[in-house]
């Protein structure tokens, strides 16, 4: 079996046994064959040669965070490698990652929130717009889960959403008033205009009524964080994050935080805690007479 084979039957693992997502699937691919092009294709290979591409990473500016998935592709490859009995060397056993600092999530604040849902409602765009971020800001989804939707996957009347996560995983959440009236209006009174005759049971389309894409959705954001003023820095992402600190703000129980998001670890959902104390510093030095 020639060496770029085993690349392909990775990845084919990795789509159907460990069910990972596309664009994790892209990012291990891409990974995969920066490495084979380093190696000119000679993946049974030393420790001093996955150090010297570890170093032209580093050389060709790529950040600790990047390099870090570099190297977690590399040790899950040679595992599976191992696992199979196709090899019995592991050159990435003793590859140590980089330290990464910490980063707390950008979140917008509620004012932001309020601002970015006032969207003037003239025609099916704004309509579409108006419900897509009711749902995000309402859920917690994540991007993907979002432009997933089915029509007979949300339930208008007992306010309730059936989401496939990651891993095939599925969820069921709740969605608050506000989304259930955005998505009714739309689903209504406007979904049709988008839909142009085609058989299509995706939620939220675009104008040639087909699925909405992520890049067309994060473009639509961008627009109307400019319309709206908002200068926090966000993506569809961010308003993920905003759900959850500003449930843990009002007193949401981390593990109910945790299955909202579909978290597997709650390790992952505590970083929300962080953010919190984060801006609990913040009001105590505006309002604290001593507080600066």
């Amino acid at each position: 079996m020639k060496n770029i084979d085993l690349l392909k039957d990775y990845l084919d693992y990795l789509k159907i046994d460990k069910k990972y997502s596309k664009n994790t699937l892209l990012s291990y691919e891409a990974n995969l064959k920066h490495f084979y092009a380093f190696t000119k294709g000679d993946i049974f290979t030393s420790k001093q040669t996955l150090t010297s591409f570890i170093a032209s990473l580093k050389e060709e500016g790529k950040s600790a965070r990047t390099i870090a998935h570099y190297i977690t592709v590399l040790k899950e490859f040679y595992k599976f490698l191992e696992r199979e009995e196709i090899s019995t060397e592991n050159p990435t056993l003793y590859l140590e990652q980089p330290k990464l600092r910490k980063s707390l999530p950008h979140v917008l604040s509620e004012e932001e929130v309020t601002r970015l849902l006032d969207i003037p409602l003239k025609n099916e765009f704004d309509y579409r717009n108006k419900a897509m971020i009711e749902v995000l800001y309402s859920s917690g989804l994540r991007i993907s889960e979002l432009l997933q939707i089915k029509m007979y996957d949300i339930n208008l009347e007992e306010a309730t959403l059936k989401v496939m996560g990651k891993g095939s995983k599925e969820r069921i959440v709740p969605l608050g008033d506000y989304a259930i009236m955005a998505v009714k209006i739309y689903v209504t009174n406007y979904r049709s205009l988008l839909l142009k005759k085609q058989k299509n049971d995706y939620l939220f389309l675009n104008c040639r009524g087909g699925p909405m894409t992520r890049q067309a959705f994060f473009k639509i954001l961008k627009n109307l964080a400019i319309e709206r003023k908002i200068e926090t820095d966000f993506s569809p992402h961010t308003l993920r994050h905003s759900f959850a600190t500003h449930l843990l703000k009002y007193g949401a129980d981390l593990r109910s935080i945790q299955e909202l998001l579909g978290h597997a670890s709650l390790s992952t959902t505590q970083i929300y805690t962080h953010v919190v104390n984060e801006e609990m510093k913040d009001d105590y030095k505006l309002s604290h007479p001593h507080g600066t």
